[in-house]
């Protein structure tokens, strides 16, 4: 088995299952937090993840198949998706993946699913199909200010991470989001995008 990636809500590491390379997802033990409490908290997570991503499934997003969940161990694992992390697709590429991830977000948002941590990082190109990974923050909320947040933080991805190309990005994102959201939905959520922005806590993003 061998680590992959350290994270703040767990460690991902590449391992087999039944001979085929796999991933394996582990919710890190909180110190700070009082024992029973973090079990709780830690287990509840999982769950809601590999549930959250075995059901979008149903309304056609790409995500890794669940092999096994460990409630004990707060544990999944997963599918190994094999191709390209979008963050380092060739610019053409790049556009052309926000347009389908704008597409994937906005049939979450549609069925009521916040990704909770859409950045460039947590989509996979494989084959020409674009595949989401990462659900650990998700949740289930039908909520403007909620849906809102997503297309925030990945606006403020694209600033930070893909600078020189943000605004064809954002625009090819948003035409996506929109063709799956429809005009209405999408004006209401982009609106309070910018009231999001608007707030002191908030940096103005041009």
């Amino acid at each position: 088995m061998k680590l992959l990636k350290k994270g703040a809500e767990g460690d991902i590491f590449l391992t087999k299952h039944e001979n085929v390379l796999a991933i394996l997802k582990t919710r890190k033990k909180k110190q700070y937090r009082n024992q029973i409490l973090d079990n709780k908290i830690r287990t509840s997570r999982t769950i809601r993840e590999s549930t959250i991503m075995s059901e979008v499934k149903e309304f056609g997003i790409r995500t890794p198949l669940i092999y096994r969940v460990n409630h004990n161990d707060c544990a999944i694992l997963m599918q190994r998706i094999r191709g390209s992390v979008v963050r380092d697709l060739s610019k053409k590429k790049l556009v052309l993946a926000c347009k389908e991830i704008g597409k994937i977000t906005g049939t979450l948002h549609k069925n009521g699913i916040m990704h909770g941590d859409l950045t460039t990082s947590n989509f996979i190109s494989s084959n020409g199909k674009i595949y989401t990974i990462d659900f650990g923050l998700s949740q289930r909320t039908a909520r403007i200010e909620d849906h809102a947040v997503d297309l925030r933080l990945f606006k403020e991805i694209l600033n930070s991470a893909h600078v020189d190309v943000m605004k064809s990005l954002w625009s090819s994102f948003l035409k996506g989001y929109e063709s799956a959201v429809g005009p209405e939905r999408y004006g209401q959520i982009l609106s309070h995008v910018s009231v999001i922005e608007g707030r002191g806590r908030y940096a103005q993003v041009v």
